[in-house]
Order: C-alpha cells, then sequence, then structure tokens
C-alpha cells in the first residue's frame, strides 16, 4: 500500500511540477506580448528623444593646400575624322570541312565587304554588303550550289549487339486495398471590383 502512495504522491509532483513550468513560460510570454503591444501603441518610447539643438562648433579655416596625388595620365589617341581600314581572312579546312573566307575595307564612313561559308547542306552562301551615311546597310545574299557537303566524314563504328536479359518476376500485387479519393473542398467564384 506504501509503494502505491509513493507512486501517486510523486506523480502529482511531477505533475504540478510540469503545470509550475508551463504556467511560468506562458506568464512570461503574456509579459512580453504586453510590452510589445505598448511600444507598437507609442506609450513606451523606442529611443530617447531629444528637442534641443546641441551646441554648434566650427572647425578652424585652413590655410594651406592637402597633399594631392599626381598620376601619369596615358597619351591619349586623336580622333581620326577620316578612318580607313583594309582587311580580308580565308579558311579552308579539309579536315573538319570548314570553308568560309571575308573581306572588308572602309574608306571614312563608307564600309564595303563581302563574306562567305559553305553551309551544311553543300551551298555555298556569299554575302555582298556596303553600309553609308545616306543608304544604311544593305546586304545581298548569293547562294550556289557547290554538290559536296561540307559535313567531315564520320568514322565506321562496329554495329552494336544485344543481348536478351534475363526475365525476372516480381512479386504478386495485392488489389484487395480501397483507396478513398477526398473531392475538392470547395471552388470560389471569381471576385468582381467595381
Amino acid at each position: 500500500m506504501t509503494n502505491v502512495i509513493k507512486a501517486i504522491g510523486s506523480e502529482t509532483f511531477i505533475e504540478r511540477f510540469i503545470y509550475l513550468s508551463i504556467n511560468y513560460v506562458y506568464q512570461q510570454f503574456v509579459i512580453l506580448a504586453c510590452f510589445v503591444a505598448a511600444a507598437s501603441a507609442g506609450l513606451l518610447p523606442a529611443a530617447p528623444i531629444a528637442y534641443s539643438a546641441g551646441p554648434v562648433y566650427h572647425a578652424p579655416t585652413a590655410y594651406h593646400a592637402a597633399p594631392v596625388a599626381v598620376a601619369k595620365v596615358a597619351a591619349v589617341e586623336e580622333y581620326d575624322a577620316h578612318p580607313q581600314y583594309s582587311f580580308a581572312y580565308d579558311v579552308q579546312d579539309g579536315l573538319t570541312g570548314d570553308s568560309k573566307s571575308q573581306h572588308e575595307s572602309r574608306d571614312g564612313d563608307v564600309v564595303q565587304g563581302s563574306y562567305s561559308v559553305v553551309d551544311p547542306d553543300g551551298t555555298k552562301r556569299t554575302v555582298d554588303y556596303t553600309a553609308d551615311p545616306h543608304n544604311g546597310f544593305n546586304a545581298v545574299v548569293h547562294r550556289e550550289p557547290l554538290g559536296v557537303k561540307a559535313v567531315a566524314p564520320v568514322a565506321k563504328i562496329a554495329p552494336l549487339t544485344y543481348a536478351a536479359a534475363p526475365v525476372v518476376h516480381s512479386a504478386p500485387v495485392v488489389h484487395g486495398a480501397h483507396y478513398v479519393h477526398a473531392a475538392p473542398v470547395a471552388y470560389s467564384a471569381p471576385t468582381y471590383y467595381h
């Protein structure tokens, strides 16, 4: 009988301890919530407020200049009012089949040029272009079939062989389980604001 009483007595002690601990936490939470509410309502100042201006101090006047860092300036290129250039390149790669070329020249604001490239379908595309301040950019495209594909030859690879995979049977599927699918809770009509 005493063992039963001790067990009940210790159980009530533990329950009482848990009750007091939880109650203490709730009290701390309520106190914190009250402070937050009071601060939000403006009853507690968030920072001290000063309404008077502080004393005014004037810095002494400097009569000498501060040292200045001197950087060396690179030579500036002069503006070319009538630029002129001409360039060209040509690529003929038998290994990859890459074939292209370009040439262009400029005399002042007038640019003339042409480029050509062999497309993968075996046609050569040539574009002749000009650009000037009066007509803008103009391009004329010419296409001529070459009869030769521009794609590099592909190395032959041995054919793949496939072996039949062993058949593996899985455990039988049980069809006795029933699943209940819930219907959607609700749909609302669109809300119109005027």
